[in-house]
């Protein structure tokens, strides 16, 4: 073999396996074993192998690049999630570029199809909160584009998803505050479009039909509060002063449980003695405040990296190659801190 003229095609025949095992070793791919990697970059080495790049691209249309859209670059479980997607997608020759929504449909329609437009070779999508109608999503993967959805997820669209256990992390922080011995506790809801929303609402449910107390639509709080704190406090004042007032909330994320407990300090109530208040995501202020929150972790960069990993291997699939959508479940931690459990 005359080493100016090795090709890929060349190291995978004199190591009995595809052209597309030897190019994913090549990029440090983390599907390939490790023996395999070491194999090739072995024989690689040995006849200076030198990939064309620019050849390469051409023949294969690809940019090396993957677009991600999340609503809120700002949100800390979401920069998380970055953080993994990065992860895995610079370990395996690809760049990542960010888009953010804002929550917002629009500038999520404008986004989707802005990146496919730049030959992005790939798209991971976390949905706005406005977004109920998938025709942006269903026209790029109709042209062949990979996506892959994660924690805002649409299940009108066929390809793998990422998501952690939104009903078993509810379940077990409303649990939690039932046996603190909490009777009447509210629940501050998610946008009704996300599924993650009714998945963290049927666990709320279930922990309180298990436990034989009533779901009382009345203590429920719907609508944009969830991603508002100063509506989330607004909102539960009102709760506060009602004729039969909660004793607790559990709050679909901590910026809303962080304007649960604004709200409760200042009806002078102490916590958690008076009144238990628990969220969802663990960010790091739930921490630092005074007392620190009960919160429901979720391991954000994990999924980013999981959501790679299913991008990546779709990508780099061969033409012939039927790739099968998956969905993974991640698990939740429950943090118990100070607000619901007296220290």
């Amino acid at each position: 073999m005359k080493n100016s003229q090795v090709t890929i095609k060349d190291i995978a025949k004199e190591l009995g396996i595809s052209s597309s095992t030897v190019s994913r070793a090549l990029k440090n791919h983390p599907n390939v074993s490790p023996e395999t990697k070491k194999a090739v970059t072995d024989l690689a080495e040995k006849y200076n192998y030198q990939p064309n790049s620019i050849a390469l691209s051409l023949r294969r249309s690809k940019s090396n690049t993957i677009g991600v859209i999340i609503p809120e670059i700002v949100h800390f479980f979401f920069s998380t999630v970055i953080s993994g997607i990065e992860d895995i997608a610079y370990s395996a020759g690809y760049s990542v570029i960010v888009s953010q929504s804002n929550e917002s449909y629009d500038r999520e329609v404008i986004d989707t199809f802005a990146l496919s437009k730049n030959r992005v070779d790939g798209i991971l999508i976390s949905m706005s909160r406005e977004t109920t109608k998938y025709d942006h999503f269903e026209t790029i993967h109709k042209r062949g584009l990979p996506i892959v959805f994660f924690d805002r997820v649409c299940d009108a669209i066929n390809c793998s998803k990422v998501v952690v256990d939104d009903f078993d992390g509810a379940y077990q922080v409303t649990r939690h505050l039932i046996q603190q011995g909490f009777k009447r506790i509210a629940h501050l809801a998610g946008p009704e479009n996300l599924i993650l929303s009714k998945h963290r609402m049927d666990g709320y449910k279930k922990a309180l039909k298990e436990h034989s107390l009533e779901f009382d639509e009345s203590i429920i709080i719907r609508g944009r509060a969830a991603d508002n704190e100063t509506l989330a406090k607004q909102l539960t004042t009102q709760l506060l002063n009602s004729a039969n007032p909660p004793d607790a909330m559990f709050a679909i994320n901590d910026r809303a449980a962080l304007g649960v407990m604004k709200a409760v300090k200042e009806k002078g109530l102490k916590i958690p003695q008076d009144f238990a208040i628990a969220g969802f995501s663990n960010w790091e202020f739930t921490a630092m405040t005074d007392p620190a929150i009960t919160t429901v972790d979720q391991p954000g960069f994990k999924m980013g990296q999981e959501a790679a990993k299913l991008l990546i291997r779709e990508i780099e699939a061969e033409k012939d190659e039927v790739i099968e959508p998956e969905i993974k479940i991640l698990k939740t931690d429950l943090i118990i801190r100070g607000s619901s459990v007296a220290v």
